[in-house]
């Protein structure tokens, strides 16, 4: 879990459910022995500046090289995106486009709830923050899933990417996924992780540091 900036503690609360210790890597040396690595939501200018700052991007590239897993949510996504609409590229490690605050201001933030086939059995709910919207996607890459348009969730062999912010729902089910691509073994099947009944919007404050 990439603990620079952004929605940290909620996808820690969120792993935890499934039975899975999350790493909060700030570092090079907290590389060691990861599965995965989620590059969360918040600020991708901040964070793409803080990725050079504390000397993790070019381990990020080697660890990719080496097998590691990613998963981009929000402006995670925007990092790892191989071209954004007017600037340059971050991380460059799957071929999407995207186009950031595709859906406008804070204010035009929202909620929907669909069906994702592969991860999930039943309708998830999503959650959409100044979101951006994936525009096009490579041969080597699987849209997970679309809306009218535009796509809000895909993938290639090692890289997740989500334009929104599952670990704002009750919903386990995308975290599974990216655990299962990682080749752990989460402690909820695929009905149990639709829908936790036990979360709610302040469970994520025991895992922070204030």
């Amino acid at each position: 879990m990439l603990d620079l900036q952004g929605d940290v503690v909620e996808h820690v609360d969120h792993l935890e459910r499934l039975g899975i210790t999350a790493v909060r890597v700030k570092e090079p040396s907290d590389f060691v022995h990861l599965a995965g690595l989620i590059i969360p939501g918040g600020e991708s200018t901040c964070l793409s500046r803080l990725l050079n700052i504390f000397g993790i991007r070019e381990i990020i590239l080697r660890e990719f090289q080496r097998g590691l897993k990613l998963w981009g949510t929000c402006a995670g996504t925007i990092l790892l995106a191989g071209k954004v609409m007017d600037e340059s590229p971050c991380l460059s490690l799957i071929d999407i486009e995207v186009q950031k605050n595709a859906f406008g201001s804070q204010l035009d933030s929202f909620t929907a709830e669909v069906t994702v086939p592969r991860v999930a059995p039943k309708p998830i709910p999503l959650t959409f923050i100044r979101a951006p919207k994936i525009t096009r996607v490579g041969r080597a890459v699987d849209v997970l899933l679309r809306q009218d348009d535009y796509i809000v969730a895909a993938e290639s062999h090692n890289v997740l990417v989500t334009v929104f912010h599952p670990e704002l729902t009750p919903s386990l089910a995308f975290h599974r996924y990216f655990a299962l691509k990682c080749g752990l073994k989460p402690s909820a099947d695929e009905e149990s992780s639709v829908i936790d009944p036990t979360w709610n919007s302040r469970s994520w404050t025991r895992y922070a540091r204030f």
